[in-house]
């Protein structure tokens, strides 16, 4: 007996001693992100500002308002004109520079709050994660209530598939009511959107359909091969994410433009539903077919570590692999890759609402900067600078009523603006490194989006990511 309580007394320590360290490490984690906290006595009235002489690119039409003021209040622009008279306010000369919303990236998947410093200085200042898990919904609290500084977020549930087993990163439904009481769960939770994803069959779909519009939450997309195409230009779907999926599950890698022209039709006729191509993620899989260091190059040292660990190095393997096993496969990829411009072209020329969304955050799709070659994919379809710039501001307040306040320069609307030295219009790069931003009013400068990403680079919290995946295991399935 004595030597059982014994043993139990050992366990009892150790189980306490893992915990305790557990604890640590994510405490640590977190300490080591609080330069991304904002101090709220310090900067009590530092989201009011009177910018001056600005030129302003507004989104909501093809124009430059040059030589403008605009007047920030509590997070909100509350003017734009020539000359505004305000006494006792903090002033921000513009320097004849140029003023834009902030780029929305429609499709990123975060792993920690380092990501978030990246996203603002790429000037991305609003995200949609698309694969929700519990530590979401406290990034996003802290996100949206302006206790960090971050991109407004909003997220997904756990991504929905059906029951067939494809990875542990899915929510497996295995019937129409547990669909129904996932999402209710979700909406009571804080999640913002539902994503549907491969493998969802017909009678589960309907469930998903049926519950979501009770429930007012938005689904987005990605493609299930379990229903038809069509089945996705539902009203309750909003977007429908990845151009390959329309090569993948449309054409069945018919690479037809005849065939695809049908398609786009459908699509077009759709009003509600926007598009969001991501290519840059499958334009990474002919990266790493052609280059065997890749996963050592500068922009990888940006990753998460256990994605880099784990996601990364197994896409390259896979990629990297297929190369060498079929000598055609480099081919294959980029003549897709150039099927995917085609898509966009042909989606832009037939009214479709296209979003731009990148897939952040996993294989090598480094978070923030991805956005930028992202939007030169638009413009090699054949987009103009103020198109393609578009589907990173308005197009996504078209797609859900949580971008609503965002995207144009107006009167009411959230004060997440980039300050440029250029003209975006004329050369896209710009966007690449503002000279400052503007996130719901709170002004940060070159130097400290400088530092936000010499703190992401190399960082070593691997530890604590898987913890927070096994948080998500545990909690979610």
């Amino acid at each position: 007996m004595k030597t059982v309580r014994r043993l139990l007394k050992i366990i009892i320590i150790l189980v306490t001693l893992v915990i305790i360290t557990l604890i640590i490490t994510l405490f640590v984690d977190y300490y080591n992100t609080n330069y991304l906290k904002v101090n709220t006595k310090s900067t009590a009235s530092k989201d009011t500002y009177l910018i001056t002489n600005v030129n302003v690119i507004p989104m909501y039409k093809d124009t430059i308002l040059k030589s403008k003021m605009v007047f920030i209040k509590d997070g909100i622009i509350q003017k734009i004109a020539d000359t505004i008279l305000i006494d006792g306010i903090q002033k921000f000369d513009g320097q004849n520079k140029f003023l834009t919303p902030g780029l929305i990236d429609m499709h990123v998947h975060i792993w920690d709050r380092y990501e978030l410093g990246l996203y603002l200085s790429n000037g991305v200042t609003a995200v949609r994660n698309l694969w929700g898990m519990p530590m979401h919904l406290r990034i996003k609290e802290d996100a949206n209530t302006g206790a960090i500084y971050s991109p407004i977020i909003v997220t997904t549930g756990p991504k929905l598939t059906g029951p067939e087993f494809i990875g542990d990163d899915n929510l497996n439904l295995l019937n129409p009511k547990e669909a129904k009481e996932k999402i209710m769960s979700y909406k009571e939770r804080g999640y913002d959107l539902i994503k549907t994803y491969y493998g969802l069959d017909k009678e589960i779909f309907d469930a998903v359909i049926e519950q979501t519009k009770k429930s007012d939450m938005d689904i987005v997309a990605h493609p299930s091969q379990k229903v038809p195409f069509s089945y996705h230009l539902n009203p309750q779907i909003k977007s429908i994410e990845h151009a390959e999926e329309i090569v993948q599950q449309a054409l069945k890698f018919d690479l037809d433009t005849t065939k695809l022209k049908g398609i786009i039709d459908t699509i077009s006729v759709s009003k509600h539903t926007s598009y969001c191509p991501t290519l840059i993620v499958f334009k990474n899989i002919h990266n790493m077919m052609g280059n065997d260091s890749i996963l050592d190059s500068e922009p990888i040292k940006y990753m998460n570590p256990l994605i880099r660990q784990v996601d990364s190095k197994m896409q390259f393997e896979r990629w990297y692999n297929t190369k060498i096993n079929d000598s055609s496969a480099l081919h294959r990829i980029e003549k897709q890759h150039k099927f995917h411009l085609t898509i966009v072209e042909l989606l832009h020329k037939a009214n479709v609402n296209l979003i731009c969304g990148t897939d952040a955050g996993i294989g090598i799709t480094v978070p923030g900067f991805s956005i930028h070659k992202e939007l030169q994919f638009y413009q090699e379809a054949g987009l103009s600078n103020y198109e393609v710039l578009k589907t990173a501001t308005v197009n996504p307040t078209k797609t859900h009523s949580h971008f609503e306040s965002l995207g144009t320069i107006e009167e009411g609307k959230t004060a997440n603006l980039l300050v440029l030295d250029t003209n975006p219009l004329d050369d896209l790069s710009v966007l690449s490194e503002p000279s400052t931003i503007f996130i719901k009013g709170k002004k940060i400068n070159r130097d400290k989006l400088n530092s936000f990403n010499s703190k992401a680079k190399n960082r070593k919290n691997l530890v604590a990511t898987a913890i927070r995946y096994v948080e998500n295991l545990l909690v979610e399935k």
